[in-house]
């Protein structure tokens, strides 16, 4: 019993220092909620001086500022002047224009905040998804993998179509044929080419109308290729056919092309250098000038010709180094210098033969070995 009357005491005394620490503060909360309750009824106040409303915007807040001005202010010479209620009204207009704008300010903030709360918890799409698109087809940049995919797309339209016309056929015209066991054999298989299955489909009609038994050399052994018994006969044998019939690849037709424009342009280059004079005269200088402008143009397009030739080029060592303008209009140039001393020494030393011997003169063997540098130039 004296236990539980300590007890209570002890409480009790505890309580007290409690409730005498915690006055002050709630003499401050108390203070505070009547200043909050009596700043908001005199920005009311405020708001009936300026005839506005809560929730008007700044502008609105100066435009009545203004009105009220023109009829309260001391030296406005208004029959209403009053510099008491004016001084009201420009207390009035201070503290509901930073009213105002701190509630702007406030809005903006909160839709700044919330605008950020949604970007994080937006659903960002991982940066590897573009390539989960295209049903996982092709390869590069996203605008060649939708090209790839719209070829893709319409070669499988293509298939599809061969298909249906492919069917129908059959069950118009080989309802019971052998065919139609091969070609349901054929498709378990997963031939993806539309083109070799029905190539494939029509050889096997063939046989089973019989267009194959009156072939000659049937039942004969193929003929063996010559050559290297390690390359593929199938492969061979294409290789035979396309350049029976005059295929050729493109680099190497690209090869001949670069080589056959090169020697024009020499020549025509060559041939413009002879139609002048040596030496020159002023108008001639400015048309061999021109000449070599436009050779210059045309070796330019030649080198770009080169690096297309150089990207198709199967082997390294048949790529081919781009050609200098000043290099070949400087060759042109020893061509015809070459060409003028040996017409000099031609004209000097003409050809003469002893018919006693039958030995070439002197004259001639220099004409010769002239014409021979003059050709070693030409092949260069």
């Amino acid at each position: 019993m004296m236990a539980q009357i300590l007890r209570s005491h002890l409480r009790s005394a505890s309580v007290i220092p409690n409730r005498m620490k915690m006055g002050p503060y709630l003499g401050v909360i108390r203070t505070r909620m009547m200043s909050t309750h009596k700043s908001k009824r005199n920005m009311r106040e405020y708001y009936g001086l300026l005839n506005l409303d809560e929730g008007c915007s700044a502008d609105d807040v100066r435009e009545s500022f203004r009105k009220l001005a023109k009829q309260y202010h001391p030296d406005g010479g208004s029959s209403t002047a009053d510099s008491a209620t004016f001084i009201r009204i420009e207390e009035a207009y201070r503290k509901v224009l930073s009213h105002v704008i701190e509630q702007t300010n406030a809005r903006q903030s909160k839709v700044e905040d919330t605008e950020e709360e949604e970007e994080k918890f937006k659903y960002k799409t991982p940066q590897h998804r573009h390539y989960l698109s295209f049903e996982g087809i092709g390869f590069g940049t996203p605008s060649q993998r939708e090209k790839q995919y719209r070829q893709f797309r319409a070669d499988r339209a293509t298939e599809q179509v061969m298909e249906y016309q492919k069917q129908k056929l059959q069950s118009q015209y080989f309802t019971d044929s052998v065919t139609v066991k091969d070609v349901r054999h054929s498709k378990e298989r997963k031939i993806t080419q539309a083109i070799e299955r029905l190539v494939e489909d029509l050889i096997q009609e063939s046989m089973a109308k019989g267009d194959f038994d009156n072939l000659s050399g049937k039942g004969k052994p193929l003929k063996k290729f010559s050559g290297c018994s390690y390359i593929d006969p199938m492969t061979h044998n294409l290789n035979r056919i396309l350049i029976d019939n005059g295929y050729q690849p493109e680099w190497i037709l690209m090869q001949k092309e670069i080589k056959d424009t090169i020697d024009q342009l020499r020549e025509a280059i060559l041939v413009s250098r002879k139609k002048l004079g040596t030496p020159m005269t002023s108008a001639e200088q400015k048309q061999w000038n021109q000449v070599c402008e436009q050779f210059q143009e045309n070796i330019k397009k030649l080198n770009k010709r080169i690096n297309d030739f150089n990207l198709i080029v199967p082997l390294l060592t048949r790529q081919k180094v781009h050609f200098d303008a000043q290099k070949e209009i400087a060759r042109t140039q020893e061509i015809y210098m070459t060409l003028i001393k040996t017409k000099e020494v031609t004209d000097k030393n003409p050809c003469n033969i002893d018919p006693g011997e039958g030995e070439k003169t002197p004259g001639v063997k220099t004409s010769f070995f002239n014409w021979m540098n003059v050709w070693k130039f030409i092949k260069i």
